[in-house]
């Protein structure tokens, strides 16, 4: 098997899927490749006065996809982490979309080695039956990807 020439890792800034990011970042250290640390989020709706909460919040506790500064901070802290874990080259990428859609489309996009993902949601029923992102990240990838044990 050839070496990774590109990883994708997706992150929403959470505890566990910065977990993720470190093992796709010693990944992309151990081959020379190149990391690109992925986030995706939905632009807010407009409200007269303000902006609103991201559709299908819970009243704003999504709000780590809302906006654009939350986003520039985690793929700082998402790729500072993978600084940490030994990536040389990390790109940061910020996708308006569902995170599924997101990553499967950037990984065909950059014509990534690996995708990966962290395994949040896939122990709860309402994953395994309504599909949750590592999942559906797993069907509909066209290339390796590697779910991480990221949960305690």
């Amino acid at each position: 098997m050839s070496a990774y020439q590109t990883v994708v890792v997706g992150t929403d800034g959470s505890y566990t899927s910065m977990r993720a990011v470190e093992r796709a970042a010693a990944i992309a250290a151990d081959h020379g490749a190149k990391l690109i640390v992925a986030t995706a989020y939905q632009h807010a709706p407009e409200v007269r006065g303000g902006w609103g909460v991201a559709p299908g919040s819970d009243h704003g506790a999504d709000y780590r996809m809302v906006g654009d500064t939350p986003i520039r901070a985690i793929l700082r802290d998402a790729s500072e982490r993978a600084y940490k874990a030994g990536a040389e080259n990390v790109v940061k990428k910020s996708i308006v979309g569902t995170p599924v859609d997101a990553l499967v489309h950037l990984a065909e996009e950059v014509h990534a080695d690996l995708l990966v993902v962290g395994n949040v949601g896939l122990s709860k029923v309402a994953g395994r039956l309504l599909g949750a992102v590592p999942s559906e990240v797993s069907r509909r990838a066209k290339t390796d990807v590697l779910i991480v044990h990221t949960t305690d």
